[in-house]
């Protein structure tokens, strides 16, 4: 069961329930927290609602993609796990050694210690959605979007969904100091997630997550990656464990996990190029990218 939130002809913001691949059932409320909070209410899981709301009911579209797809869930915060996969240690070293990899360094370090690498990625006025456009960084001659698997939890730190993340990064800003992390990663426009929330309880092994990234450029494919969850160093529970760790977090905060594709060291992202971040089960995130 997905969740999405999508404008009708007049322009009004909807929500919807996807139960199978294509069709979209129509739900009450403007955002996914409004689903969040009702289930609350009636003590009752987010999918049995989701199913009591659609029972009976027409589909608004045949074809969910199709829509005119929003963010479906306006997250208060966002916050995201680093060197979580080998391949992004590999890259974190590539970009502070100057492509020395013989080197030690603080991400071989952190990729083996027991506190995990966390830090704020995103506020709502930083984060866009499906086919909105990312923008790239005026001081910055290096930078990639990170395809990530995204948590989205509630204020008790429960696992209630999973969605795609675009966590746009600067290599060249962090790789010259890990202090300057902040300003390689939050600025205007930096953050993607949707197209669509999938209800936890619909998913049975979240590290069968499959997940791929294509960047065309003048509508010709240029990088391609691929991966899947279970290649995944740290266990997703554990991070969720860290950030609320004498944190308080709000309904609808997202945790994105780390990313374990990242295009060749040569590439680096321009005005234009389009970005797909596909993630099995859940959907394809799709972003344009335009200068600051």
């Amino acid at each position: 069961m997905r969740i999405i939130a999508y404008l009708n002809g007049a322009g009004e913001r909807k929500m919807a329930a996807v139960p199978g691949e294509t069709e979209a059932y129509p739900l009450q409320g403007l955002n996914f927290l409004d689903l969040v909070k009702a289930a609350e209410e009636q003590g009752i899981t987010l999918l049995a609602l989701t199913q009591k709301q659609i029972q009976g009911q027409g589909p608004v579209a045949a074809d969910w993609t199709q829509l005119r797809l929003e963010q479906p869930v306006q997250a208060p915060e966002v916050w995201a796990a680093g060197v979580t996969y080998e391949r992004s240690k590999e890259a974190r070293n590539y970009e502070a050694t100057e492509g020395r990899m013989d080197m030690t360094t603080f991400y071989d370090k952190v990729y083996d210690a027991v506190r995990p690498e966390i830090f704020l990625k995103s506020t709502p006025a930083r984060t866009v959605g499906p086919n909105g456009y990312v923008s790239l960084r005026s001081d910055s001659f290096w930078q990639i979007p990170e395809p990530e698997l995204g948590l989205v939890l509630n204020r008790h730190g429960h696992v209630i969904g999973y969605i795609v993340g675009n966590d746009m990064s600067c290599r060249d800003i962090e790789g010259e100091n890990p202090l300057y992390l902040p300003q390689a990663k939050i600025w205007r426009r930096s953050c993607s997630i949707g197209p669509a929330i999938r209800l936890a309880d619909t998913v049975e092994d979240p590290y069968a997550f499959q997940i791929s990234c294509r960047i065309f450029r003048n509508d010709k494919l240029v990088t391609e990656g691929h991966a899947t969850t279970g290649q995944l160093k740290r266990r997703l529970d554990e991070l969720v464990t860290f950030l609320t760790r004498d944190n308080e977090i709000m309904d609808g905060t997202i945790l994105l996990t780390g990313t374990c594709i990242v295009p060749p060291n040569e590439f680096s992202l321009a005005e234009g190029d389009r970005i797909e971040i596909a993630i099995s089960g859940i959907g394809t995130l799709v972003n344009i990218v335009k200068s600051a």
